[in-house]
């Protein structure tokens, strides 16, 4: 059955595992965590530009710097579009990281859910505080909601959901 998915499914989705569940399995609803990737590269090629954000001179270190202040659990209703319909706006982050690998920068979020278009809205932020334009007091006040600063998104390619934990997990 897995090779037969994989064969249908290829080449956008893989299918590492399959196991029987029981009756209230839920794929969303079950999962204890997800992961999310964010690729972007300091170098255009028309053949990656679906699949990557173009972006140079980004400032890793402040990156990194900034990134670790969505870690923990935070109410995110400043950090996804308007309309999400959801019962509750609280997230936790479990760990976030950035590096970079030759002509790559790669932003990683592990956390228990995420609202609509928060992985894009939380890298714009990102960028923005690397390009100067925002500040890392900015994403605090954002976070505490004492003032709602910025809700650019950062376009979709180079946006990967990259795994799922339905058990105990170490990221």
């Amino acid at each position: 059955m897995k090779n037969s998915l994989n064969n249908i499914l290829h080449p956008h989705i893989h299918i590492k595992k399959i196991r029987f569940t029981d009756n209230n399995f839920h794929s969303r609803f079950s999962a204890k965590a997800r992961s999310y990737r964010y690729i972007i590269t300091n170098q255009y090629t028309p053949f990656n530009s679906q699949y990557s954000l173009y972006k140079k001179n980004l400032d890793i270190k402040m990156m990194q710097k900034a990134i670790k202040f969505f870690e923990g659990t935070h109410d995110f209703e400043y950090f996804c579009k308007m309309g999400s319909e959801v019962n509750s706006y609280e997230r936790e982050i479990y760990k976030t990281n950035i590096i970079t690998h030759k002509k790559y920068v790669i932003i990683k979020f592990v956390g228990n859910g995420f609202l609509r278009s928060q992985i894009r809205m939380m890298t714009q932020f990102l960028i923005d505080i690397s390009d100067k334009n925002l500040t890392i007091k900015d994403l605090e006040l954002q976070l505490e909601k004492k003032e709602k600063i910025s809700t650019k998104l950062t376009i979709p390619n180079g946006l990967y959901f990259e795994k799922v934990w339905y058990e105990d997990f170490n990221y």
